[in-house]
């Protein structure tokens, strides 16, 4: 096994770059979204909540690739974008028909959940501009060979969302494997998305065709069944402590077959409420095992966003510190600190995921 090999900061313009699609998140708050009269605005999209992470809880420079139609919902998701402090320069922007017969920008109606009642997601994101991305469409050469980029992450959901992006996902991590970038993917599998592209055995092959050019993946246990065919005996959606040694074994065998993988990791989640998760993480690098510090009932206030939040913190661990251990402890702190606030991003401070990591509680800071 070969130890990460990250390029210095000042070789390069971007610390991460993240490509994927950003939609506009509707949240009706404490109601649903089948009552609602009013909903709060958000930006979010699995990719690119890892950017802003990086960007506004750890302060690294971050750049996302995407595209949007060239209308006010548009110039909206971007100025969540601005405000975050990712980078825009690298957005495709494509004219928009003022219909949205031929392209949109993505919505995302989301509730929270609360107790037994779980979160519940409803996209609306066919047609979008992120999903008619075709190769060619992005120059990969400037970016990863002139500009420069130490980190570079995508995922399964952007590769899901129509053949055409699960063709970009291949052609930018090939680039960014030839440029020496690192690149990280969160399977994220969602059976919705590939089911009317061919389902799970499109999964399988377009995931195990990229994963050949992946140094860090990210996901759980049914990802990595669902996605690369492996499957791990007595583990089911809810990951308990006892069957951590079960997942580990499957990882023993993902990383004989993906020799290129540098560092696996997931989440260990237990779900008892809505409200009420038992939390923590795992990570494998260089032939070792890595537990974060298990957290018993912890309590959620909108769980989306916190596997991208872990995403972000584990990066963030392994650029400052190439230490695996402390990387998954800031990536378990970094995901249990962002549910505990609304929306699909991170609203935590370094120094906040520090003093978690260090036992520090919840008094009042004054």
């Amino acid at each position: 096994m070969t130890a990460m090999k990250i390029k210095p900061v000042d070789s390069c313009n971007y610390d991460l770059l993240a490509l994927g699609e950003i939609m506009l998140r509707l949240d009706p708050g404490e109601g649903r979204v089948r009552t609602a009269r009013s909903f709060q605005v958000w930006e979010g999209g699995g990719e690119y909540n890892v950017a802003r992470g990086l960007r506004r809880c750890f302060g690294l420079r971050t750049g996302v690739v995407t595209a949007f139609a060239d209308n006010d919902i548009g110039r909206l998701i971007e100025d969540f974008i601005l405000q975050g402090g990712v980078d825009t320069s690298l957005i495709k922007w494509v004219p928009y028909d003022g219909l949205g017969r031929t392209v949109r920008n993505g919505l995302n109606f989301t509730e929270r959940g609360f107790g037994i009642r779980g979160a519940v997601g409803v996209p609306d994101r066919g047609l979008t501009a992120a999903s008619q991305i075709k190769p060619g469409d992005i120059d990969w050469e400037d970016i990863f060979g002139r500009q420069g980029v130490r980190w570079f992450h995508t995922g399964g959901i952007y590769a899901a969302l129509s053949e055409s992006s699960a063709a970009v996902v291949e052609e930018a991590v090939e680039a960014a494997n030839k440029h020496g970038t690192i690149v990280s993917y969160d399977l994220n599998y969602r059976p919705s998305l590939w089911k009317s592209i061919g389902g799970l055995e499109k999964a399988q092959e377009i995931n195990r065709r990229i994963a050949r050019f992946v140094d860090v993946m990210i996901g759980n246990e049914e990802d990595f069944t669902a996605c690369l065919g492996f499957e791990v005996e007595g583990v089911d959606e809810n990951i308990s402590s006892i069957e951590v040694e079960s997942f580990k074994k499957m990882i023993t065998r993902v990383v004989k077959e993906f020799s290129n993988f540098k560092a696996t990791a997931t989440t260990l989640r237990t779900v008892k409420t809505a409200t009420i998760n038992d939390w923590g993480a795992i990570c494998w690098h260089d032939g070792r095992f890595c537990e974060a510090t298990y957290r018993e009932n912890l309590e959620i206030l909108d769980r989306v966003g916190g596997g991208d939040s872990f995403a972000s913190g584990l990066i963030y661990g392994f650029l400052s510190t190439g230490d695996p251990r402390k990387a998954v402890e800031y990536g378990a702190a970094h995901g249990a600190l962002a549910m505990t606030t609304p929306g699909d991003t991170s609203m935590a401070s370094k120094a906040e995921v520090e003093k978690i990591m260090s036992g520090g509680g919840a008094r009042v800071v004054r």
